[in-house]
């Protein structure tokens, strides 16, 4: 097979050619090492490379031969978002804080992806510590979108979604915090599955904000996805907030039908604010799913109104204690010549962390000072529970609720760095999901007028991984906009 046939395989298809001999994963590995060596200067999906790609594709091959890997997916190789620990390997957070970190442990998922046989090739480009919608506050510049060279490719997981989209990775491993699996996936028109919280252990992923974090999977397709989450999903004594779970049944995701299933459209899902391409991008798959049997219904949401204010005062609240261990003496950059303890606080923290991250910072200790605890942040956690009970309401009526990813397409690159307020508005299709911990999964459902792709975000209750999987199947079963490429 020829590099380009390789890379255009799925993680599924590459783990069968290999178990059968057809491929081994040394000439897989190579295939993708090539490519990014010569592309990796356009699209900058990736931070670092991982320098014994190779080696551990060699081990793969002979662990294989031996029959003491059996998985479906060892010897395939697999990127991993750049907030992620990796012994032996640098983790920055795409941040000057974190420029020379390198972890003496693994994060709990990558010792599963190990413990498979799977091949890590590389750390992925992200938002400075996964703090942005576009992956452009990256100290280590900014990732493009293959489906156009001015197009930002969502964030902060856009490194991850950007690689599988040019045929960089086969699959990858992103974190969603506020929606940066599933709008950098939509934007790239690949497939990404946020877990419901606590799903998948967040040992080893550099905390943005704990109580939203959650790490999980993005692929050219909805089974590779769910073969992804059964891998790395479980309960971690490592990780109090971690659950067991349920594995998905694979062949149920193959095999499920539509008919009955009940699909709940929020009508501020598809109000103002949302572009019409988008919107009747989204109807359409929506009519598609219904034409099959599924009964669609819409229902008011007004809870939605209050998603933005909601989710940032948590997450800023959040970022700011999690990131004041970032002080240039236990952790991240120091500069150097500084002899007063204050200067050395001041210095390591405005020299070491990017614009975004200190407004962010300076945020969340506004919400939290005193006289703003109550004004700000109580009340936002009392929004949280009033956004739960909204959804807890929808899913007594509905198996799901199906909305867009994103209000547009992949914003132009530098459209919003000069109108943060731009930004955080384009989450606003996301945020609630991780404010009360759902899972939900994009998918790509078509392209609009300007040939971008749109992604369908379809949403379920606690630990309904499995039917998320099974309706994105069956709409995929259906069409080929997940199989398609932007060039």
């Amino acid at each position: 097979m020829t590099t380009e046939e390789i890379t255009r395989l799925s993680a599924l298809e590459a783990g069968e050619k290999i178990r059968s001999g057809e491929l081994t994963s040394v000439e897989i590995t190579k295939a993708f090492l090539e490519k990014i060596e010569s592309e990796n200067g356009k699209y900058n999906c990736f931070i670092t490379i991982a320098d014994d790609a190779v080696a551990q594709a060699e081990e793969a091959d002979r662990l294989i031969a031996e029959g003491k890997l059996t998985g479906k997916l060892a010897g395939v190789p697999i990127a991993i978002k750049d907030n992620i620990c990796t012994k032996g390997m640098k983790t920055t957070c795409a941040s000057k804080m974190l420029g020379n970190f390198v972890p003496p442990y693994d994060a709990t998922v990558i010792k599963k992806i190990k413990a498979e046989g799977m091949v890590i090739i590389g750390k992925t480009n992200m938002d400075e510590f996964a703090m942005g919608s576009t992956t452009e506050t990256s100290f280590f510049g900014p990732t493009l979108n293959p489906w156009g060279e001015n197009r930002v490719p969502g964030g902060s997981s856009g490194g991850s979604a950007a690689a599988v989209a040019c045929d960089h990775a086969l699959i990858s491993l992103g974190s969603d915090t506020g929606g940066s699996i599933r709008q950098p996936a939509s934007f790239c028109g690949v497939t990404g599955l946020k877990p419901t919280y606590g799903t998948v252990s967040r040992y080893g992923l550099v905390a943005f904000a704990s109580s939203l974090d959650q790490i999980g999977p993005i692929g050219r397709d909805v089974v590779d996805v769910a073969y992804m989450f059964n891998l790395i999903c479980g309960l971690d004594e490592k990780d109090q907030t971690s659950t067991k779970t349920e594995l998905i049944d694979i062949e149920k995701v193959r095999n499920f039908d539509v008919k009955g299933l009940k699909i709940g459209l929020p009508e501020q899902y598809f109000g103002e604010g949302i572009d019409k391409d988008v919107r009747d991008k989204v109807v359409e798959a929506v009519r598609l799913l219904e034409s099959k049997g599924a009964e669609v219904k819409t229902f008011p949401m007004p809870i939605m109104d209050y998603a933005i204010p909601t989710y940032y005062i948590i997450a800023c609240a959040e970022a700011c204690s999690n990131l004041s261990r970032y002080d240039g003496i236990k952790y991240g950059y120091s500069p150097e010549g500084v002899d007063d303890l204050m200067e050395l606080y001041i210095r390591s923290r405005s020299e070491g962390f990017g614009m975004e991250v200190k407004r962010r910072i300076m945020l969340g200790n506004f919400v939290l000072s005193s006289g703003y605890y109550d004004a700000y942040y109580n009340k936002a956690l009392r929004a949280k529970a009033l956004i739960k009970d909204a959804f807890d309401k929808a899913f007594e009526r509905y198996d799901v609720v199906i909305g867009p990813v994103a209000p547009t397409t992949a914003l132009k690159a530098g459209e919003s760095l000069s109108d943060p307020l731009k930004m955080y508005l384009g989450d606003i299709c996301t945020v609630l999901i991780n404010i009360v911990g759902l899972p939900a999964i994009s998918i790509p459902c078509g392209t609009d007028s300007q040939g971008l792709p749109v992604g369908m975000q379809i949403i379920g209750k606690h630990y309904s991984e499995e039917l998320l999987c099974s309706v994105a199947a069956a709409y995929q079963r259906e069409t080929d906009h997940h199989t398609r490429r932007a060039f």
